[in-house]
Formats: C-alpha cells, structure tokens, sequence
C-alpha cells in the first residue's frame, strides 16, 4: 500500500444549530462547504484541478442537503467542472469514513489527490428530517427484528450497565467545557478557524458559538435528563416503553437511570471541514509538504439497541491493524456524543484519560453530524503539531450498532 499524507485541513467555526439563532444559520449547506473548498485552496496555494475527487459526508441528506451536496458544493465553490463530488452517510461516523475512503483512494493508487471532509446544517435541515427520526426506515419487519430505541436511550443504558451516575457524566462534561475554554483561550483552533462569510461578503463569525465556559456541576445537575420522559413512551403495539424494548435486550439493567441531559450531550450546530489527502508524488507536484499520514482504519458493528459501544473495538480494530497497542497512541479524541461514550471507551480499552479530548469536545463544542469525523483528524492533526507529540485516534459511535476509527502519524 502507498504512503497517504495528509496535507493540510480546515473548518469553519461550529455555529449555533437552531435557525435564526446561530451565525452559520443563514449560509445554505453547499455555500458552506463551498466556502471551506476555497479557504483550502486560497491556504495551500494548489490548483483545484488536482483534485480528483471530493468526497463529503453528510448524515441528513434530504432538501438542501440533498441532491449530493458534495457536487454541488465544488460547483458552487467555482472549481473546475472536471473535479467529482460524491456524499457518503455513515451517521455520525460520516465524515470519518469519507477521510477513510480518501485514504483507500490514495494507498490502493488509484488515485493521488483526494478533498474529504462533511457538512451538516442542523439549522436548516433538522435532525431525522430524512427518516421521520426512525432509525430503521420505517421498516416494520426490520422492527420486529430488533427495536431500536432513540440514542439517548442507549447512552443512558450504557450508563446503567457501567454505573455511571449522573455526577459522573456530569463532570465529565465539566471537563469537556473546562477543557474547551482553554483551547480557545489559548488560540489552540486558531490555525484551523477561518471568517465564514454571507452572499454579499459580510463576516459571520470565526468562533465557534457553542462552547459554556460559565458551566459549572451546580449548573449541569440541574438540568433535566431528558430521555427519562422518551424512556416512559408507549411505543409498542403492546403499549411498550421504549425502556421495555432496552430492557428485552438487557435485562441485568433492571431498570434504567437517566442521566443524560443537554449538558452532557453534544451539541446541535453548523459547520463543516476538509481534509487534503494525498500521495507523495503528488505533494511533489503541487509543492506541498505532509503534515501526517493515515496509519490505519476500520469499522466495527455492535449490538444495535445499546447502540453506542463500537468505538472500542473499532479503534481495537484499528490499533491491530497498524500493529500497535493503546499506549502507542499520544492523543485520542473520542466524540462526545454523550458523555457515557468516551468514559465506556476509556474503561474497555484502559486509555489515560489525560490523552483524550484535550481540547474539549462535542459536548462543549457540538457535533455537525456529518462533519465532526472530519474535524476530529483537523483537531488531533493541529493538537499533534502544537505538542511536538507524534501519534493520535479518532473514533465515533455511530447509528445502528457501529463504530469507526482512524489513526494518524505526524510527518
């Protein structure tokens, strides 16, 4: 297999996900990703007929953000009419798995330029606006196969079999907040941020909107666990909760308690990245040196109700695969899609809580669905760089039972 460089990667700011509200809310998803595609070639100085393809994930591809988005954001962007455009949708592991493709591109040498990365608009286009919020497509006898439940319900289970307590996940998210305020104190986005713009050219805003510095463990417990009242539904055609349907499945639980709220969940926002891949002869051509190379990845599916604990084998996955072990890696960033995800992927694979989510995550910064895989490398690459140190994982839980990781190495 070739060498797949990474060559540089950016993002916009994660801006408010509610329309009206948030600083990104009024930019059409393809005008968002098209304004990324042109910082990157404005930042690298490469022409974007090397481009060979650009590949973006997106988890809700229905009206703006359906039509491949990734098209028609390259088309919007100005770029050549030669360069393709295709949308992938793994879930939350989306822009993940279109850095993951990238790099299969470029290590099998079919390819020697590849733009990956995702966009999601969560303002404009509202979580399960392509499935009515149901996981399994409205597909009955797939139902009556295996009843999934909404996510937080899930973390909540994972909470439950771990014996995570509401404090726990609620100082993690502290954590997670505390963490974040200092990165962006300390400029540490800085080198990744750029101005996103309006139609006429207007900044926007450079800062990501959801970060909580004032948070504080009075603050987060009294927030309400919202999937206690989701839990409670009758849902069945039996008159079954969706807690019946997770207790069917795991009934050591006994009962489950609910400790996830807005505060110890990610967060809804805007936003959108890319990542440069490449081969080295390519880097020669345009005069780019690498900054890290795609040292592995893999998937890993899970028990679909629980839903949420592949990250660990995925990145076990991973590790194999690049031949190395957990402490081989110096920082992880594990997303926070609640807070029970990364302390359950923590505890099965035994990692040194002081190497993960150094800056914060989604928690405190929030998760654009189909572009936080992507801004995760963007963020462990910028981390790497600033620290001197060499190795770093990436890994989401993802809708349906799956997981995903990637690992990179600093050139």
């Amino acid at each position: 297999m070739s060498d797949i460089y990474i060559y540089d990667a950016l993002r916009t700011p994660r801006g408010r996900g509610k329309a009206g509200k948030g600083a990104l809310s009024g930019v059409h998803p393809q005008e968002l990703l098209a304004q990324t595609l042109n910082k990157l070639v404005e930042r690298t100085g490469m022409d974007a007929k090397l481009v060979e393809d650009v590949i973006v994930g997106c988890v809700t591809q229905v009206d703006e953000q359906g039509a491949c988005v990734a098209r028609n954001a390259v088309l919007a962007a100005g770029w050549p009419e030669q360069v393709t455009g295709t949308t992938v949708n793994r879930f939350c592991g989306s822009g993940s798995q279109a850095v993951n493709f990238a790099a299969m591109g470029i290590g099998s040498g079919m390819q020697d330029c590849v733009v990956a990365g995702g966009v999601e608009s969560m303002s404009r286009v509202p979580m399960g606006s392509d499935c009515d919020g149901h996981l399994d497509g409205k597909n009955m006898l797939l139902r009556k196969k295996i009843s999934m439940v909404p996510q937080g319900i899930s973390a909540d289970l994972i909470a439950t079999l771990e014996g995570f307590s509401s404090d726990d996940v609620d100082a993690f998210a502290l954590s997670s907040q505390q963490k974040a305020a200092t990165a962006i104190a300390e400029g540490r986005f800085d080198k990744s941020l750029f101005m996103v713009v309006d139609a006429d050219g207007n900044p926007l805003t450079d800062k990501d909107e959801h970060p909580r510095a004032e948070s504080t463990m009075e603050s987060l417990s009294g927030l309400r666990r919202v999937f206690e009242k989701f839990g409670a539904m009758k849902v069945g055609p039996n008159g079954e909760t969706f807690n019946d349907f997770a207790l069917k499945v795991y009934p050591d639980a006994k009962a489950i308690n609910h400790v996830h709220s807005a505060g110890n969940s990610s967060g809804i926002v805007d936003g959108a990245c890319v990542v440069l891949l490449g081969s080295k002869e390519f880097g020669e051509k345009a005069g780019l040196k690498p900054r890290a190379k795609i040292r592995s990845a893999a998937t890993m599916g899970a028990e679909p109700v629980i839903m949420l604990t592949a990250p660990a084998p995925a990145s076990q996955l991973a590790l194999d695969k690049a031949g190395m072990k957990v402490s081989d890696i110096d920082l992880w960033e594990i997303n926070e899609a609640f807070a029970a995800v990364p302390l359950q992927t923590i505890r099965k694979l035994g990692i040194d809580p002081a190497r993960v989510n150094v800056n914060g995550g989604a928690i405190a910064l929030g998760h654009p669905l189909g572009a936080t895989g992507a801004i995760l490398i963007n963020t462990a690459l910028d981390e790497l760089e600033r620290t001197g140190q060499s190795t770093a994982l990436t890994t989401l839980c993802i809708g349906g039972g799956m997981g995903i990781a990637t690992i990179i190495e600093r050139v």
